[in-house]
């Protein structure tokens, strides 16, 4: 199994779940590829894209796990369709479709992709996101058709709101 994990806005360095994963995914004899990718505080997205495609033809992942902006970058692919599918997809905490982050502004607005060039998708979202709301995230599983966790309490599923070790995502990715 060969799994790809891409950071959102400034990255996902230790002690962030998607870290921690990549080192467990190591321990158990997986192929993991978590790059930094470009100048990740101040993203672009045709770079980001670009970096990406790459990214997808040469290491070719059976598995792909986006945390945050990751997951628009994943929408952009996919509206861009120049990727080939792969078997799992994991949506962790995406950002509202219409984020006005300034920063972030080559990201944004954007909409749904019709399709996600994955067999079996996962939106994982949580009841206090300050980045979606909860009716945000309605919206979007149902724009996108797929299956959606709502975790409580969990802020941005990130370091900052206690997702360091994770280990509901390493037996998602392990199953």
């Amino acid at each position: 199994m060969k799994v790809l994990i891409l950071h959102g806005w400034g990255g996902s360095d230790n002690p962030h779940w998607q870290a921690w994963l990549a080192g467990e995914i190591a321990k158990q004899y997986g192929t993991v590829s978590f790059p930094l990718l470009d100048n990740p505080h101040f993203p672009s997205k045709n770079r980001w894209m670009k970096q990406v495609k790459t990214l997808l033809s040469d290491f070719q992942p059976d598995v792909v796990i986006c945390h945050s902006l990751a997951n628009i970058l994943w929408f952009h692919l996919c509206h861009d369709g120049e990727i080939s599918p792969v078997k799992r997809l994991l949506l962790v905490a995406p950002p509202s479709l219409s984020c006005g982050l300034e920063t972030l502004k080559s990201f944004f607005p954007l909409d749904a992709p019709s399709t996600l060039f994955a067999e079996e998708v996962l939106l994982v979202t949580s009841d206090n996101d300050p980045y979606m709301t909860p009716e945000e995230a309605l919206s979007l599983q149902k724009a996108l058709g797929t299956e959606m966790n709502v975790f409580h309490d969990a802020g941005h599923i990130n370091a900052e709101s206690g997702f360091g070790e994770w280990p509901w995502v390493k037996e998602w990715v392990l199953q």
